[in-house]
């Protein structure tokens, strides 16, 4: 089991976040009139969602008939009604018991579904089947001398059993994905049941007498009507499944699952459809670029960052447009887990490993500096901690969505000056905090010593309770020294924390490169080596797989993660 993997998030419009999840669990077995096997991950997971609806929709009603009748049953409760309400009872335990499992179904493998969804509708079916079975000798119609055996009685109890039939057909039809043949195998099944069911019943009883041949000459019409429906309806799902999924391929990439969106893009989990090479495509829907500068910005993060080339900058594979106008890059997929939920899961770091990551992120800063690229949203969650060709604790810095290029000019001011504030609040320099556009090198200098704070205390520099504090903490207070927080943080280190959360600009290192040679001369800044690295990530292989799946299962993006407080983006 590998440990927890980040894809980064890199959605257009503010601060983004890297977003983890666990290794690719093994693909489920599947049957191959779905096609490929992430289609039919999709329909698995349809269909476990259809069948909770369907577990509701089922149980809902025979809960409220099972009340209605004992409420209207004689006292005391003669032994054949007995029978038949503990049976009801039973149907009624076994879908809530459905239902329960359903809502915690841990998986969207189709045969394990397929099997709970078997359950599901024989238990249906098999109750159906004895409520109409019995019918004929319990209707209190059928008691009477006066109305057994009419043809009105016996088509009124015929209409009533096979209603249940064709809301049995009906739903399975609709709500179940399944290919027409399925479908229709499945159905014609269920309506061959009540067709054979009603003269069995005819020839316990005897109380049909010539209606018989009326009665199932009613019922098939009613039956092969909702055939009709089920199977229709199942193929035009089918077909609209298919058509929906071979739509969410980008030339030669093809989207998996939406891993988040933001004020201007979204990013998904995909592959390349030869190489089955995994992938994060960002993307931007002809309907979010209104405003032609939104589209230019989006063009220019591009350009921005295909031209890093460092191993420690996430890499920049492809780029195009899709036939409808979808604008969309793609990036490399990154097993790992950001810095953030790394000191969040597992506390702050030790001084060395710290210094062992904050030098990578210099390097790959000095790199986009050189080619007059600012990042201004260094933060935890913005470098990811991975294995890349055997080597463990490489970090990568990510999401340059609020990069700008100094080298632009006026055109840069207007392409970045579409509000006041940029970046994550516990992570601004006070120049950014201020709303300035003059940035240079030093604000990112400033991101580093934030994300350094971070790694040494578990903390940004100012925990606040909201945005604006933050901003004002940034602007004008002085910050905690880490030793403060946690005493063991060397001196040497400390005092390259300190310079480079310096309030004015002048006072911190100058550059990227300078930075690095610092944390470079501080005791201890190669007392972290590939061997320890390589050790801790074997040591974490074995984490809590609850903790996996829990990542995996952000079907639903979460908010930022910036640490205490909220993160801002003004525009």
């Amino acid at each position: 089991m590998q440990p927890r993997n980040a894809v980064q998030r890199a959605a257009l419009g503010g601060p983004t976040v890297a977003y983890r999840a666990p290794s690719p669990p093994p693909r489920c077995k599947v049957s191959a009139h779905w096609g490929t096997s992430r289609f039919a991950e999709e329909v698995g997971g349809l269909l476990l969602r259809r069948l909770r609806v369907v577990a509701l929709i089922a149980l809902l009603p025979s809960f409220l008939f099972l009340l209605r009748h004992l409420l209207e049953a004689p006292r005391p409760l003669p032994a054949a009604l007995q029978f038949g309400l503990l049976l009801h009872a039973a149907v009624n335990v076994l879908m809530a018991g459905l239902a329960a499992i359903l809502w915690r179904w841990p998986t969207v493998c189709l045969r394990p579904l397929r099997a709970v969804e078997l359950a599901l509708f024989v238990s249906l079916a098999a109750f159906f089947g004895w409520t109409q079975f019995r019918m004929f000798a319990q209707a209190p119609l059928m008691q009477d001398p006066r109305t057994a055996g009419s043809v009105d009685t016996i088509r009124l109890l015929v209409v009533a059993s096979t209603v249940r039939w064709f809301f049995l057909i009906v739903v399975y039809g609709v709500f179940i994905p399944n290919t027409w043949k399925r479908c229709a195998l499945v159905v014609g099944i269920g309506a061959l049941l009540p067709l054979v069911l009603t003269p069995l019943g005819a020839a316990v009883y005897g109380k049909f007498g010539p209606t018989l041949h009326q009665a199932l000459l009613d019922m098939a019409i009613l039956l092969l009507t909702g055939v009709a429906v089920a199977v229709f309806g199942s193929h035009r799902f089918q077909v609209l499944q298919q058509q929906a999924f071979e739509a969410q391929q980008l030339g030669q990439y093809r989207l998996q699952k939406r891993l988040g969106s933001g004020g201007m893009g979204e990013v998904y989990l995909g592959e390349h459809v030869l190489l089955r090479r995994p992938c994060a495509i960002k993307l931007i829907r002809p309907d979010q670029a209104i405003d032609p500068t939104t589209l230019q910005r989006f063009e220019r993060e591009v350009r921005a960052m295909a031209t890093l080339t460092h191993p420690n900058s996430v890499e920049v594979f492809d780029y195009g447009h899709a036939d409808d106008g979808t604008f969309y890059y793609v990036m490399e997929y990154l097993p790992g887990i950001d810095l953030e939920s790394l000191v969040a899961r597992d506390g702050p770091l030790p001084a060395e490993r710290a210094i062992f990551f904050l030098r990578q992120v210099c390097r790959a800063l000095r790199e986009a500096h050189g080619i007059g690229l600012l990042h201004r949203d260094v933060k935890p969650s913005n470098i990811i901690a991975c294995e890349r060709g055997g080597t463990y604790d490489v970090a990568k810095l990510l999401d340059f969505g609020l990069v700008q290029n100094v080298g632009l000019g006026k055109d840069a001011m207007r392409l970045t000056m579409q509000g006041t504030v940029l970046g994550s609040p516990p992570y601004l320099s006070p120049e950014q905090a201020a709303g300035r556009t003059d940035l240079d090198a030093r604000a990112d200098i400033y991101g580093v010593g934030g994300v350094a704070y971070y790694l040494l205390t578990g903390q940004p520099p100012f925990a606040r309770d909201t945005a604006m504090q933050m901003l004002l903490a940034h602007a004008y207070e002085s910050v905690v020294p880490p030793a403060d927080v946690r005493p063991d943080v060397p001196a040497d280190l400390q005092a390259v924390v300190l310079r480079c959360l310096q309030k004015k600009a002048d006072a911190r290192y100058p550059s990227a490169d300078a930075l690095e040679k610092a944390l470079a001369s501080c005791a201890g800044a190669d007392a972290w080596t590939e061997e320890r690295a390589a050790a801790w990530w074997k040591a974490r292989s074995g984490q809590d797989e609850t903790d996996q799946h829990a990542a995996l299962e952000a079907t639903t993006p979460r908010q930022p993660a910036t640490g205490p407080g909220p993160t801002l983006n003004q525009r």
